[in-house]
């Protein structure tokens, strides 16, 4: 007990002494997922605020991308298809922390059944079209066999989609992720695949920045990783008073849900080298990342 209360003491009186020493505030564009729940966390916290570390808080994983995009945000959470985005739309940017993969926090929902939906002569598919849902979608199309002709792609942020009910005279499919999956499943939608089951598709969570800010703040992003590091231990340690800091980021779940769905992801900021190896092909270097 007393060297946990020291290490404690010093992990504080270390944040402190760094917090002295950081310039300018630095804004992290991100969005509601429970993979960035460590985040949230050491937000309430008041972990980032000893870092000068401010988090700006959007619906979609689309709109986080677009905000970093037009110059306010100097951090940001991405999959694997939103940093690919920005780095094939000319931005210098590289994967500096992991959070988590995906296993079963993104899902595909209908309001059908599978042979209802190979029957159907249309489809309407809602979905963020600029994000990983789009790969999530035709990954599940081709293995359902589902002809993407018969598909009608329509772009949503996953705060409309949360609000869609199932409509008789339709057949539709969803593209979501924690938390909003929860409110469309009591709306009447059930899940056909996850990540959990759709083996083909690695979905990554991690945070993202310039080279620059890499490059001249990288104490700092190191201090970052030790507090989500922290952060992570601290959340799985006690999960009811952290479901009590991070509830109002995720949609206000309840605490059933909360635990629900912290086991549809895998924790990978300490990666192993299987995984390193893995990702390494996807833009995930492990020379860069920060482990």
């Amino acid at each position: 007990m007393r060297k946990l209360l020291a290490l404690a003491i010093l992990f504080i009186l270390f944040i402190a002494g760094c917090s002295e020493q950081n310039g300018k505030t630095l804004h992290i564009s991100t969005n509601s997922w429970i993979g960035y729940a460590p985040l949230f966390y050491a937000k309430e916290k008041g972990y980032l605020d000893k870092l000068n570390i401010q988090l700006l808080t959007n619906v979609s994983l689309a709109e986080a991308a677009d905000v970093y995009d037009i110059g306010k945000a100097d951090m940001v959470t991405t999959t694997q298809h939103e940093y690919y985005s920005l780095k094939n739309s000319g931005h210098d940017i590289v994967p500096v922390i992991l959070f988590d993969r995906s296993n079963g926090g993104d899902m595909v929902l209908s309001n059908k059944d599978l042979d209802a939906l190979l029957k159907a002569k249309k489809i309407h598919a809602y979905l963020e079209i600029d994000s990983i849902n789009a790969e999530v979608l035709k990954d599940f199309l081709h293995h359902a066999g589902i002809d993407e002709k018969k598909v009608i792609f329509i772009n949503k942020d996953q705060a409309k989609i949360e609000s869609l009910k199932p409509k008789k005279g339709e057949n539709m499919l969803i593209v979501t992720y924690v938390p909003y999956n929860l409110e469309l499943q009591r709306n009447g939608f059930h899940q056909l695949a996850s990540t959990k089951d759709m083996n083909t598709i690695i979905v990554i969570d991690a945070l993202c920045t310039n080279k620059k800010i890499l490059q001249d703040d990288k104490a700092r992003l190191k201090q970052l990783k030790s507090v989500i590091d922290r952060s992570i231990t601290e959340l799985q340690a006690d999960k009811r008073a952290s479901y009590k800091l991070v509830k109002n980021y995720l949609g206000d779940m309840s605490y059933g849900d909360y635990i629900d769905s912290l086991q549809l992801i895998k924790w990978i900021n300490k990666p192993s080298k299987e995984l390193l190896k893995r990702i390494e092909p996807m833009g995930y270097k492990g020379s860069i990342l920060i482990k």
